[in-house]
């Protein structure tokens, strides 16, 4: 009996949870089936934590469920010296930092890390050249995708998915404005387009307050489980197309 190629393989989609504060958060994730939880190293962000509470906070977290620490324009020295308190920990640069910038700061390659390419809103998303952007930035693990904000990141704001290229031969994370109510398109969207696709929430599965605006770095459970529900919706319709297309001999 032969096998299908690789390419007729339906690909789980990976989840990261971003911008984690809490305990309680952290264990709300995990119990969803989060592959990843990330933590914010960045002083001005609503959502900080400092690396000694990343590093308790990542003690909390089971086997092959990775933690991220994500960073703006921060200098290796401090990057190095943070991971050293997350085992295992990958890294996200969110800021301006240049290909030489990533590989110091990743000790030459040692750190795995993320590159998060800054994505325009309306119709500016098809300026951006991503397949550049991604040979440019080749030692990441993957390109994060995010929408230009004011600031960096956590603005809660969505891009024009249907805008980026075709093909770019690049393991991508999807992000910026992902909600329970539409990360099931994004994936359908983007999914086709790369090597491999994964998630990151923040703003989206976040409580809301009084004024009806998410409560920055605090989560809510019922979000999270949705948000993780919704994925796994769009993978199952995936795997069903796929299947439709497979030979049947």
């Amino acid at each position: 009996m032969s096998s299908a190629p690789p390419s007729s393989i339906p690909v789980r989609t990976r989840i990261k949870i971003c911008g984690l504060t809490r305990e309680q958060d952290v264990d709300a994730a995990v119990a969803a089936g989060a592959d990843a939880i990330g933590f914010v190293l960045y002083p001005k962000s609503p959502r900080a934590v400092s690396p000694a509470r990343a590093a308790e906070l990542a003690r909390r977290l089971p086997p092959f469920v990775t933690p991220v620490l994500l960073f703006v324009n921060a200098p290796a020295i401090e990057v190095i010296a943070s991971t050293d308190l997350v085992s295992g920990a990958t890294v996200q640069f969110h800021g301006d930092e240049s290909p030489a910038d990533c590989w110091a700061a990743s000790d030459k390659g040692r750190i795995p890390f993320l590159r998060a390419a800054r994505i325009p809103l309306g119709d500016g998303a098809a300026r951006f050249d991503l397949v550049k952007y991604a040979q440019d930035y080749s030692h990441a693990r993957a390109i994060l995708l995010d929408a230009h904000v004011e600031g960096y990141g956590g603005g809660g704001k969505a891009f024009n998915w249907s805008l980026l290229p075709p093909s770019v031969n690049s393991h991508l994370v999807l992000s910026g404005g992902l909600t329970p109510a539409n990360v099931t398109d994004g994936i359908l969207q983007v999914r086709p387009r790369c090597r491999t696709l994964a998630v990151d929430v923040s703003s989206g599965i976040e409580q809301d307050g009084p004024d009806g605006q998410p409560l920055k770095g605090i989560k809510d459970a019922d979000k999270i489980h949705r948000f993780v529900a919704a994925v796994r919706a769009a993978d199952a319709q995936l795997a069903q197309n796929t299947h439709a297309y497979l030979p049947t001999t």
